[in-house]
């Protein structure tokens, strides 16, 4: 399994959760990994001695993709690590959850600022870094920017930016011969989301009744759509938002 051999690739975010499922993923597929991370040190260490201990190339970097120094010393360190760039992973990514009457400046930017400011500085870096055969980028949206429930407006407004950010870079970069698609999950099991308490929650038991696969996703099943856009597979596919909810809509 090689189709990503002698690619490059940066996945933000990517301490836990989905975003270490594809960075993981992407290894195996034969890609060099740049594993960012904003607080979790320990956790990205973990994902990068797991490539590593399989034969797969790896290294953990910290930034904080709010932070344009942050973002820019990232993408640095990705061409003096590995002289290149093929793949973006726009995962990094903060949720909170409130109704309209709590909501507050700070959460307000607090969000903004990871969830699309982050994505908007580490596609403008990576841009700079593509090779003349251009690259994908991927963002990692959500499935609340269709289903809208209540009590998110903030980060369902985030993530609404993302789909309309995924349609505009694709059409912008497409002369780069960049591609950039998005992926939104529905409810998946990550340690944020048993963190968050909707592992076993009402919400949940709510959530797969409405989903005909029946279940809650994993991070792998994010993982597998990730890799497809990186490849060669994917080379017809740009400004796509692909909605891996199980059917949840």
């Amino acid at each position: 399994m090689s189709k990503l051999k002698n690619k490059v690739a940066v996945v933000t975010g990517a301490s836990k959760g989905i975003g270490a499922g594809i960075a993981k993923a992407l290894a195996a597929e034969g890609a060099a990994v740049v594993v960012n991370y904003a607080s979790s040190k320990e956790g990205a260490d973990r994902v990068v001695a797991e490539i590593t201990s399989k034969g797969g190339k790896a290294v953990a970097v910290q930034g904080d993709v709010a932070k344009a120094a942050d973002v820019a010393r990232l993408f640095a360190e990705t061409k003096k690590q590995f002289g290149t760039l093929d793949v973006l992973v726009n995962n990094a990514g903060v949720y909170e959850f409130a109704p309209l009457e709590a909501v507050t400046e700070e959460n307000f930017h607090r969000l903004f600022n990871t969830n699309v400011l982050g994505l908007l500085l580490a596609t403008q870096q990576a841009a700079k870094l593509f090779g003349p055969e251009g690259g994908s980028v991927i963002n990692i949206g959500s499935a609340v920017s269709r289903i809208t429930p209540p009590g998110s407006a903030v980060y369902t407004a985030t993530k609404g930016a993302v789909d309309a950010v995924t349609g505009v870079l694709a059409r912008e970069l497409g002369p780069k011969k960049i591609r950039v698609n998005s992926i939104n999950p529905g409810i998946v099991e990550t340690e944020g989301a048993h963190a968050g308490g909707f592992i076993g929650s009402e919400f949940e038991k709510g959530a797969i009744a409405q989903t005909p696969l029946g279940r809650i996703g994993q991070p792998g099943d994010i993982a597998s759509l990730a890799v497809f856009l990186a490849t060669a597979d994917a080379g017809w596919l740009t400004g796509e938002t692909l909605l891996a909810s199980g059917g949840l809509r």
